[in-house]
C-alpha cells in the first residue's frame, strides 16, 4: 500500500459494505456544506469516512451509527485538503516536522524535492525512508531529480541512468525534475532527454526551472517534454506558459514573493480560466511559513480577486489533476483519501479543523496529532562527525576574483583590490573571507565575498547546496572558533564575533536539517537573522544566501566542489585546492 492509494480487494469490499449498511463508517460529517470541485458548487451533504477513505457524499445518513463519531458541521464549510506541488522539505526543518506544521494549517499533501536524499543516502535507504513517510497522516510524494544543481566532483555517482530510472519507477515518486540543468538539455544532452521521455512514458509530468525564459525557449522545452514551471515572475510570463500548454505554479516564496503582483496582472489581462494554475511557497524557511503554507497563498488570492471556487481548486484539485492523482486526492468525493479542511467561512481559507487520512490533525483550533514516526537513526541520519580539522594553513587567500552579492541569491564577480593576506579584513570595503571546505576535508576553495554581513567576525555553515562547509568572515580567529563549535554540535550554522559565539542553529540530522519543531526553529532562525542584520546583512533571507552560494542554476559566479565556476560560460576560473 503506497500512500493509501491502493486499497486491497478485501478493503474495497468492506468499503462497499459501508454503503450497504453492513459495516459502520468510522466518522460522519453531517449537515456539511462542501465545495464540489467538479461542478464548482457549494453543496449540502453528509460525508461518511471509513478509516482513511471517503466512502459516501450525499443526502443519506448511515444505517449503523453505533460507535461512529458523528460531527455536526452545520454552519461550517468543507474544502479539500490543500496541496503544495513544489516543496523543498529540507530548509533547516526536516520533512516530518514540515508535514505536521503544514497540515495544522490545512496543507495535507506535499510533493517534495528528493535532492537531499540523493546526496546523503544510498538508493536503498532513500527508498526505505520515503516509504516510512507513508505512516504519516499527511500524503508525502517525491520528485525524481535529474541533476544536483551544483558542480559535484562525482555527479555520475548520484545521477546515472539506472538510479534515475529507479526513482522514476517508484510509486511514491510523481514527477521528474525540477530540471535546473535545462541549458545542458538544449545543448544536446541526450541522456537528460531520455530521462524526460521515460518520465512521460510512466505518466509522470516533468517540471522545469525556467526563470525569464523566452517564448522560443519555452517552446523548445515543451517540445522536449517539460510539463510545468514555477518560475514566472510577471503576469505576462504566467499567461505565456498557459498559452503554450504548461501548468504553472504561482509562487509566494521568501526570496520571490511574487504572488500578489502575479494575480493582479493575470486578472488585468482578462484571464477567466484557472484550471492549470496552482500555488507554491517553493521551499520556505521556518519563519516564512509561521502561519502556514497554501492557506497563506489562498488568502492572498482571494484578497486579490480570484473567484472563490477557482482559488480553492488552485489550492487542491488542479495540483492533484496535474500529477494524475485526482482519483486519490484533491476533492471531497467517494474513493478519495480523507483530506478535508473545515472552515468557519467560505472566504476564510484558514481551517478551524483539519482531517488528514481521516485523522484529526486540528480540532477546533486544537492540535490533535504531533507524534513523531520517523526513526532517523535507523537510516544513519545522525549528527555530522568531522574527523579532520581546519587550521591557519587553510585560510590562505590569493585569487583575484571574489563574489559580490546582488540580492539574496544572485552573486556577480568583482576584482579584489585589497590585501587579503591578512588576519583581519575589518579595514576592507565590505570584503570578507569566503571558504568552501569539503565535508570530508580533502579539498578547499578560497576567495572573498562582498555584501554578506560585512561586520561579522565569522560564520560556519554545513547548510549548503552541496553539503560542504561554508565559512564567511572578516577575522580568521573567529572563523576558526565557528568551526570548532560547528564540530561540537554535529553540524549546523554558528555565528562568532570578537571571540564570542553569538547564535547557532544545530542541525542534528547530518548537519543539514534539525530534529526540532518548526516553532522552535523559528525562534533560533529569528535570533540568528537578527545578529546578521546587525552585522550588515542587507537582504531578506541569509539561509538561502548560504544555500545557493554553490548552486549552479543561478548567475553569475558560484563556489563549488570543482572551484570557482563562471556560470554563463560553464568554465572553472580557479579550481579547488587539494589538502
Amino acid at each position: 500500500m503506497i500512500n493509501g492509494l491502493n486499497w486491497r480487494n478485501r478493503e474495497l469490499r468492506q468499503h462497499v459494505k459501508v454503503i450497504d449498511g453492513l459495516v459502520a463508517p468510522t466518522l460522519v460529517l453531517k449537515n456539511s456544506t462542501y465545495l464540489n470541485v467538479y461542478t464548482k458548487q457549494w453543496l449540502e451533504a453528509n460525508i461518511w469516512i471509513f478509516n482513511d477513505r471517503i466512502i459516501y457524499v450525499g443526502e443519506q445518513l448511515p444505517k449503523q451509527l453505533d460507535g461512529v463519531e458523528v460531527v455536526d458541521c452545520t454552519g461550517k464549510y468543507l474544502v479539500p485538503g490543500y496541496i503544495e506541488p513544489h516543496a523543498h522539505p529540507f530548509q533547516l526543518a526536516n520533512p516530518e516536522a514540515l508535514a505536521f506544521h503544514a497540515a495544522r494549517f490545512g496543507t495535507t499533501t506535499l510533493v517534495n524535492d528528493s535532492l537531499t536524499w540523493n546526496l546523503t543516502l544510498d538508493k536503498k535507504k532513500a527508498f526505505s525512508i520515503i516509504e516510512e513517510f507513508n505512516k504519516l497522516p499527511t500524503s508525502m510524494y517525491w520528485w525524481a531529480r535529474f541533476d544536483s544543481q551544483t558542480a559535484l566532483n562525482d555527479e555520475e555517482e548520484f545521477y546515472n541512468t539506472p538510479d534515475v530510472l529507479s526513482w522514476l519507477s517508484h510509486p511514491n515518486v510523481v514527477q521528474g525534475g525540477e530540471l535546473t540543468a535545462w541549458p545542458s538539455l538544449l545543448a544536446g544532452n541526450d541522456r537528460l532527454l531520455y530521462w524526460i521521455q521515460e518520465a512521460k512514458r510512466l505518466g509522470k509530468p516533468v517540471e522545469g526551472h525556467l526563470p525569464g525564459a523566452s517564448e522560443k525557449t519555452l517552446t523548445k522545452m515543451k517540445l522536449l517534454g517539460v510539463s510545468a514551471d514555477h518560475e514566472a515572475m510577471t503576469g505576462e510570463e504566467v499567461i505565456r506558459r498557459l498559452r503554450l500548454g504548461y501548468s504553472a505554479a504561482l509562487r509566494y516564496s521568501v526570496i520571490r514573493p511574487d504572488l500578489p503582483i502575479l494575480i493582479e496582472e493575470i486578472l488585468e489581462s482578462g484571464l477567466k480560466h484557472f484550471d492549470n494554475l496552482m500555488f507554491t511557497m517553493d521551499g520556505p524557511t521556518p519563519a516564512f511559513m509561521q502561519k502556514g503554507i497554501i492557506n497563506v497563498c489562498l488568502e492572498i488570492a482571494l484578497d486579490k480577486g480570484i473567484p472563490l471556487e477557482e482559488a480553492y481548486r488552485m489550492a487542491s484539485y488542479n495540483a492533484a489533476k496535474h500529477f494524475h492523482l485526482d482519483e486519490q486526492i484533491g476533492s471531497i468525493a467517494p474513493g478519495r483519501v480523507a483530506h478535508i479542511n473545515i472552515l468557519t467561512d467560505k472566504a476564510n481559507p484558514h481551517p478551524e479543523s483539519v482531517l488528514a487520512k481521516g485523522q484529526w490533525i486540528m480540532r477546533e483550533q486544537q492540535v490533535q496529532v504531533s507524534e513523531s514516526k520517523i526513526n532517523w537513526e535507523k537510516y544513519g541520519i545522525e549528527p555530522a562527525a568531522f574527523d579532520w580539522d581546519l587550521d591557519e594553513g587553510d585560510l590562505q587567500f590569493s585569487v583575484p576574483i571574489g563574489l559580490e552579492m546582488v540580492n539574496n541569491v544572485i552573486v556577480k564577480p568583482y576584482s579584489i583590490e585589497v590585501d587579503i593576506n591578512v588576519e583581519d579584513l575589518s579595514e576592507a570595503n565590505g570584503d570578507q573571507f569566503l571558504l568552501l571546505m569539503d565535508r570530508k576535508g580533502t579539498w578547499r576553495v578560497n576567495t572573498t565575498i562582498r555584501g554578506f554581513a560585512p561586520g561579522l567576525g565569522g560564520i560556519a555553515s554545513s547548510f549548503s547546496a552541496s553539503g560542504d562547509i561554508v565559512f564567511i568572515g572578516k577575522n580568521k580567529k573567529d572563523i576558526l572558533l565557528s568551526w570548532q563549535r560547528l564540530k561540537e554540535i554535529g553540524g549546523g550554522i554558528v555565528l562568532v564575533h570578537d571571540g564570542e559565539i553569538l547564535a547557532e542553529i544545530p542541525l542534528e540530522l547530518d548537519g543539514f536539517i534539525s530534529k526540532k519543531s518548526i516553532q522552535n526553529l523559528i525562534e533560533e532562525e529569528e535570533k540568528l537573522k537578527g545578529c546578521l542584520k546587525k552585522a550588515g546583512y542587507a537582504f531578506s533571507d541569509p539561509f538561502y544566501s548560504l544555500l545557493f552560494l554553490s548552486s549552479t542554476h543561478l548567475p553569475f559566479l558560484r563556489i563549488t566542489q570543482q572551484g570557482l565556476v563562471d556560470i554563463k560560460n560553464r568554465t572553472i576560473l580557479f579550481p579547488a585546492t587539494m589538502r
